[in-house]
């Protein structure tokens, strides 16, 4: 092969917690207040990450951030030593220190949106990091989201890592997890495919009644303008607004694409006809034949896929020419869901093999297989020009495991998040991972 999609996990931090935080998402809303394992997150994406490396895929890890973030927390009037923030914020705003201690950044596909090289005008791989505006503990990770992404993809001749669009609600901007990329060969032209929630100045576009729509079309435009991507390269699509209202968040909870193929739910987008047709329309101008797999809601309804996470699964090409599917436990656990995910299998079409992974950790903050992964196409140039240290072997599997026991907890209770000493503990380990990864100085408590 020429080119790759090599998918880069995000490690789930110390400080991971059910705090509730993401209204609009189900899971993590409903287990508030729950005890969570940090030690037992981290190992389980490890686990995902090493057997599909085994497997012959390429695969990397982003780096988690430093939590709590006292300098959001002195921004909001906490003043003192760190203990002395931290203690104040807990006994004055719970929640606020809540938010400023979430392990979110685990979740890599909102860390940015990525156009590879053969989709761009300057022939560069573009990284826009997402400004995840519609959450504060998310908007927080912007900056150092693109301090990781630089210090991972440092050949500016190949890279191009810009800062997130602007913090404001007309633009706001959830990454990856609102775009698909859909291409006959990973190293070819393709098709990138935005999706967004609502429109934030045209007012003929509708929007979800409950839950927030956060990804705007405003946003999208902004990312294909700055990758420099040909319009006869780019599909728009806005969510079904009542499927948003259902708990569809995020695109890649209703669908999940890889090369010529689109698995996707009945109910995933307005219009759906006509947006598969220019999907189709457009990729065969570039050398593709598209396939959509649509699930009927007489088979799974949108509240079964939602609580399963049947559509936040990766779609991994094999060197057969079919695809595996990765999916979370939930699946299994699901009568239907995992009755249509056996009969998909043994369809003769393009998904012939499903994998389940245990993923309860994330998967009870709302984050699946989808989630937890970074996808970057990349060819064999751009491939040896990463930071080869962030690139999974049995030597970094082995590292990051030890780095694991050494620092992370197994139980982390909602009043734990007071103890000052989290944010040590949280420092000494992020020291520690930067040399592992060959990141350098990219934390805050780094640059200081």
């Amino acid at each position: 092969m020429n080119a790759y999609e090599v998918n880069f996990d995000g490690l789930v931090g110390p400080t991971h917690n059910y705090s509730g935080l993401s209204f609009g998402n189900v899971a993590s809303t409903s287990n508030s207040s729950a005890v969570s394992n940090p030690k037992l997150a981290a190992k389980q994406g490890l686990q995902k990450m090493k057997a599909l490396h085994d497997l012959g895929f390429k695969q990397g890890v982003l780096a988690p951030q430093e939590r709590p973030d006292v300098a959001s927390l002195r921004r909001l009037g906490f003043g003192g030593s760190d203990a002395e923030v931290i203690a104040r914020a807990a006994k004055e705003a719970p929640i606020i220190l809540a938010a400023a201690t979430s392990a979110s950044s685990m979740w890599t596909a909102n860390a940015a949106t990525v156009s590879p090289s053969a989709d761009t005008a300057d022939g560069r791989v573009h990284f826009t990091p997402a400004n995840l505006n519609n959450k504060f503990h998310r908007s927080i990770e912007h900056p150092t989201t693109r301090r990781v992404l630089q210090a991972m993809f440092a050949d500016e001749a190949r890279f191009a890592v810009h800062e997130a669009l602007p913090a404001q609600m007309h633009f706001g901007d959830e990454g990856a997890a609102n775009h698909t990329r859909f291409c006959a060969d990973y190293g070819q032209p393709g098709v990138e495919f935005f999706v967004f929630g609502a429109a934030a100045f045209d007012m003929r576009y509708p929007k979800p009644a409950k839950f927030p729509a956060r990804q705007t079309l405003e946003a999208s435009q902004a990312v294909a303008r700055l990758h420099g991507l040909a319009e006869d390269g780019v599909v728009y699509a806005q969510q079904d607004p009542d499927t948003i209202d259902a708990g569809v968040f995020h695109n890649d909870v209703i669908s999940v694409g890889n090369g010529e193929v689109l698995f996707h739910h009945q109910q995933a987008f307005l219009n759906q006809a006509a947006v598969l047709d220019e999907i189709a329309r457009k990729l065969a101008a570039r050398g593709g034949r598209f396939t959509a797999i649509e699930v009927p809601r007489a088979e799974v309804t949108v509240e079964e896929a939602v609580k399963s996470y049947l559509f936040n699964s990766q779609l991994l090409s094999k060197p057969n020419g079919k695809m595996l599917i990765v999916v979370p436990e939930e699946c299994r656990n699901s009568e239907r869901v995992w009755s249509y995910l056996q009969k998909l299998a043994a369809s003769g079409g393009a998904i012939d093999e499903v994998r389940v992974f245990d993923l309860k950790q994330s998967m009870q903050n709302g984050g699946g297989p989808a989630c937890l992964r970074l996808r970057v196409a990349l060819n064999q140039a751009e491939l040896a020009a990463v930071n080869q240290k962030v690139l999974m072997s049995d030597a970094l599997f082995d590292a990051l495991n030890g780095w694991v026991d050494r620092h992370y907890r197994d139980r982390l209770a909602p009043a734990d998040l007071a103890d000052p000493q989290l944010l040590t503990e949280c420092r000494g380990a992020l020291d520690e991972l930067t040399r592992i990864l060959g990141l350098g100085s990219v934390y805050p408590f780094q640059l200081v």
